[in-house]
């Protein structure tokens, strides 16, 4: 290293003139003006308001139950924290979806593939088999021309009962919920009644 650049770089000094690059580059640093505590704290507002659109608009979405045909587990306006990204759920999964412009919470009790039907003695049944719903109280009644059973669910559909499953609009009243009606899988009730 010649003897004018170890200079420059042991004393912290400007760089010399002949290197136009770094002389441009240390003016640019002497006219920048640090930044005062109000946009400092602007600066973070504008990046939390950011991280939180971006969060709650593609990640994570918060509603509230729109009625209680998920009783016991899910009341009249509990808050639901839905994950959005899960695009697959699994029977048994709580999802929220839309279907004919509104919203419903339900449970997947059937995927693309399976075979399901309701039977006049009030059972259901996936793939010929009787289910055995240990957190489900309620027997499951057959509603009346609606859905013709059995019912295969082509790919990327779902059979969603609700958990109080007398009077609940779901899958027995307007057929299989497709994967784009999905809105997202619920991770977490916040109970907002009967506290």
């Amino acid at each position: 290293m010649d003897g004018e650049r170890k200079e420059f770089f042991e004393a912290g000094e400007q760089a010399p003139k002949s290197n136009p690059f770094a002389h441009a580059v240390t003016k640019k640093r002497r006219g920048r003006r640090p930044l005062t505590g109000v946009q400092l704290l602007i600066l973070h507002l504008i990046l939390a308001v950011l991280a939180l659109w971006l969060m709650f608009g593609f990640i994570f979405g918060i509603t509230t139950a729109p009625n209680n045909d998920m009783h016991p587990r899910i009341d009249n306006g509990d808050l639901l924290l839905f994950f959005r990204l899960e695009t697959s759920p699994i029977a048994g999964d709580v999802v929220v979806f839309n279907k004919n412009n509104t919203q419903y919470v339900g449970r997947v009790v059937a995927v693309g593939g399976d075979t399901v039907e309701v039977t006049k003695d009030e059972q259901l049944k996936i793939n010929g088999n009787t289910v055995v719903e240990n957190d489900i109280y309620y027997s499951t009644p057959l509603y009346e021309g609606f859905v013709k059973y059995p019912l295969t669910l082509g790919e990327d559909s779902y059979f969603i009962l609700v958990d109080s499953r007398s009077g609940g609009e779901d899958s027995r009243y307007f057929g299989p919920v497709v994967r784009s009606e999905l809105l997202g899988t619920v991770i977490t009730v916040v109970r907002r009644t009967n506290l």
